[in-house]
């Protein structure tokens, strides 16, 4: 059986967003030159092809982006989405050791490979 690279066979796909943590009230939002803090999710998803994944993916980010207050004084924030980050399909069954993402990294020294590595103790609990 031959498979398309953009079609998952099993109907898996796995997709990150990005989100920007803003305080509402602030004039710098639309600032291209303003740093914020954002978090790249990762998640799966169930879906026809590579558009319906795409679409679910903003669908559940989406729900991350409700105004709430925030802190100590309750300011206005809000993580705003900014897009899909990557998006590819699972080409194996789910379940244990299935490989459902790959990255391919340019030629480097062994000492910066082995800096990208951490130990067990090194994740938190």
């Amino acid at each position: 059986m031959k498979y398309s690279k953009n079609i998952s066979p099993y109907g898996w796909y796995v997709g990150s967003y990005l989100l920007r943590f803003v305080e509402l009230a602030s004039k710098r939002n639309s600032d291209l030159k303003s740093k914020f803090l954002t978090w790249e999710n990762t998640v799966i998803v169930k879906a026809k092809n590579l558009n319906h994944a795409y679409d679910r993916v903003v669908s559940i980010a989406n729900r991350h982006t409700k105004p709430y207050k925030g802190g100590r004084d309750a300011v206005d924030v809000q993580w705003m989405f900014e897009g899909v980050t990557e998006l590819l399909p699972i080409y194996e069954k789910l379940g244990n050791g299935a490989e459902i993402m790959w990255a391919e990294h340019r030629p480097q020294t062994l000492k910066n490979i082995r800096k990208r590595t951490r130990k067990k103790s090194e994740f938190h609990q």
